[in-house]
């Protein structure tokens, strides 16, 4: 049975499948101490649900065994030049996992046909449920357990077959299936992902303060974001793949065969300017069915205004005053930060202009 799904799992598109028992997730009280610290911001979703994720059990009452599945989301091509430095035509990073269409709905399609093989071949009674990174689950505990990877010194999961561009998706069931043999840390002594983190969120070897992260800032936070971390935001508007792309274990990435018909490379290198004058509609269409949605245009363009002031010049300033006075008063807010950045990078000469008064008047 269990080698039957796994063969399915790999045939419906899968890059890697394992299994585990459905236990206590090993590292519970290091999450729950992480819940306590606060450190999880505002994701008030992980601490309401913290009892369900330490225990499948109250997930599903009589789950037996977890299966785990990877989803390469590697492109297998060289990443494209993006600047970090002023620019004519300055363009922001969307983390790569976005450049493709949803892969919550991606996955669902073959991830209800694996558990629908799963139910009828484990029998009358048996119960199965699904999920795609939306369910309360340690996913990166149960994939460790299942042999899949190991967490990274930057907390994510790094599979020594696929690296650590990978999706994770799980399937409790009450069926028993045997367990794989769990993975063992492989880190050793590097810590290039500590040392990429701009913001140094991963506060140590195996720990990261998601307050501090840009994937958090840019996504989960829907609020204003702290100055000072404005800067090192630089040009990232939806999350961030620094601490991802330094680990050596990418050099076994592997490009996935199911996502390769849903890229979107439009989104590789966007430039910021259009971004900034999309209206809701504009925006709606451009990002239809992408995980850039989640965080609305509010949350986005008050990215695309920090961006701005890290590495735009004197002709994105028309376009901060625009929206310096935006209906919606958190891109206000960033715009008028992204203006006195930028003008505070400009000649004298050149800082001399109309716009003293677009601080006052997008906090007004």
């Amino acid at each position: 049975m269990k080698e039957g799904l796994r063969r399915l799992a790999l045939e419906l598109g899968f890059d890697d499948c394992r299994f585990a028992a459905a236990g206590r997730p090993d590292h519970a009280a290091q999450f729950q101490n992480w819940i306590d610290q606060k450190r999880h911001g505002e994701m008030g979703y992980l601490e309401r649900n913290a009892h369900k994720r330490m225990d499948p059990q109250q997930v599903l009452a009589g789950a037996r065994s977890v299966i785990v599945l990877a989803v390469s989301y590697a492109s297998g091509h060289p990443e494209p030049h993006t600047s970090g430095a002023p620019s004519p035509v300055p363009t922001g990073q969307i983390a790569r996992y976005a450049r493709y269409a949803d892969y919550h709905e991606i996955l669902a399609g073959p991830l209800k046909q694996l558990t629908q093989r799963l139910d009828e071949v484990g029998g009358a009674g048996s119960r199965s449920l699904w999920y795609v990174d939306t369910g309360p689950v340690l996913e990166r505990d149960l994939a460790q357990r299942a042999g899949l990877g190991f967490a990274g010194k930057h907390t994510n999961l790094i599979s020594r077959k696929l690296g650590n561009w990978i999706f994770l998706a799980e399937i409790l069931t009450t069926v028993e299936l045997e367990p794989d043999a769990p993975e063992k840390n492989r880190c050793g002594s590097c810590s290039r992902c500590i040392a990429a983190c701009p913001t140094s969120a991963i506060t140590a070897p195996f720990e990261l303060d998601a307050r501090r992260c840009i994937s958090y800032l840019t996504i989960e936070l829907k609020g204003s974001i702290p100055e000072e971390f404005r800067p090192a935001i630089g040009n990232r508007i939806y999350g961030c793949d620094d601490c991802l792309a330094a680990c050596p274990w990418n050099r076994f990435a592997q490009a996935g065969s199911l996502l390769r018909a849903h890229a979107r490379p439009e989104l590789a290198v966007p430039e910021l300017l259009e971004l900034l004058a999309l209206d809701e509609a504009g925006f709606k269409q451009k990002f239809a069915r992408t995980p850039v949605l989640r965080t609305k245009r509010r949350g986005f363009l008050r990215n695309v205004c920090v961006a701005l002031g890290n590495v735009g010049d004197a002709t994105a300033l028309p376009a901060l005053e625009k929206a310096a006075v935006d209906s919606e008063p958190l891109i206000a807010e960033h715009a008028g930060w992204a203006i006195g950045r930028i003008r505070g990078r400009l000649p004298q000469s050149e800082a001399v202009r109309d716009v003293r008064d677009v601080s006052f008047r997008c906090v007004t």
